[in-house]
């Protein structure tokens, strides 16, 4: 499905000088500019995404880039050949002399990176990787792909996954991976992410938890929890959870004399017959026959 990127983009001096060239694909956008700044144009971007910007050609004498707002003029730096943009990361940009340029923007769907990264290298590596902000002015190792790219936006000649492999080649190449990331990489949750799952569940009175909050215990996006939560246990997290939530109701109608309307209660379910059939659902029983044979057992 094709990605359609949101940035927050306010430009002053700045023009485009030839017609924009950009491609959509698999949680990728390829965005081709040329482009003149005057001297003292200014930028601001913000991106809820990841963002690689790679320049063909050497502009780090005629545009600054800084991090923070209103910055110092010392505190500007040379804008690089190359440079990853993690999400949520803003970046104010200013010109010290008239200059044209061109440059390649990948804006990048975060969980499009996880997907791509994790077998590899592991979850933890991976979002380590993307909050790791990287400028270079060496690009020798991926300014053949940027052309690559270009092409195949510009006049796309082969079949979308060959530009999102050398998109893939660039993140690859330009990252800041280390070497010895030794993670066991299947897609699958660790062990300590279950157990902290497990604990934080556990620690609700009724059980209940959201995907997201789910999610946010073990440090990872909502929809990549989801897929490799159910890689990990075969079921989806709600699923799973509702499983928790029957267990205690369970130890709630073995060791207690409240009624199954009051265990649907204190359990968050809607009614009593809510609760009956999510229980039916889990074990097979209705609760009052599986406290019956229970007690009769």
């Amino acid at each position: 499905m094709t990605y359609m990127h949101s940035m927050i983009c306010h430009t002053d001096g700045i023009k485009v000088t030839a017609p924009v060239k950009w491609r959509g694909l698999d949680g990728i956008m390829s965005v081709f500019w040329d482009a003149e700044g005057q001297n003292g144009a200014s930028a601001y971007y913000l991106s809820p995404d990841p963002r690689i910007v790679i320049f063909l050609n050497d502009v780090s004498s005629h545009i600054h880039m800084s991090n923070r707002d209103r910055a110092d003029v010392q505190q500007y730096r040379p804008m690089m050949r190359a440079i990853y943009v993690p999400a949520g990361v803003p970046l104010w940009t200013n010109f010290t002399g008239t200059h044209r340029f061109s440059h390649l923007d990948l804006h990048l769907h975060k969980d499009r990176l996880l997907r791509f990264l994790s077998p590899s290298i592991g979850t933890s590596a991976a979002l380590t990787a993307l909050r790791s902000p990287v400028e270079i002015q060496d690009i020798r190792s991926i300014e053949l792909l940027a052309g690559l790219v270009i092409d195949e936006l510009s006049s796309p000649s082969r079949h979308a996954i060959y530009a999102e492999s050398l998109v893939g080649s660039i993140v690859a190449g330009l990252l800041d991976i280390p070497d010895d990331v030794c993670e066991p990489s299947n897609g699958r949750l660790t062990q300590a992410q279950m157990n902290k799952l497990i604990n934080g569940v556990n620690a609700r009175n009724d059980c209940r938890m959201t995907v997201a909050e789910m999610a946010n215990i073990v440090g990872l996006s909502e929809s990549w929890f989801a897929n490799v939560f159910k890689q990990t246990t075969g079921k989806t997290p709600l699923q799973w959870q509702l499983g928790k939530r029957i267990d205690l109701a369970q130890k709630m109608l073995l060791e207690s004399d409240l009624s199954v309307a009051g265990v649907a209660a204190q359990l968050g379910f809607s009614d009593q017959a809510h609760l009956t059939k999510a229980f039916r659902q889990v074990s097979g029983q209705t609760p009052a026959a599986w406290r019956r044979m229970q007690q009769l057992s």
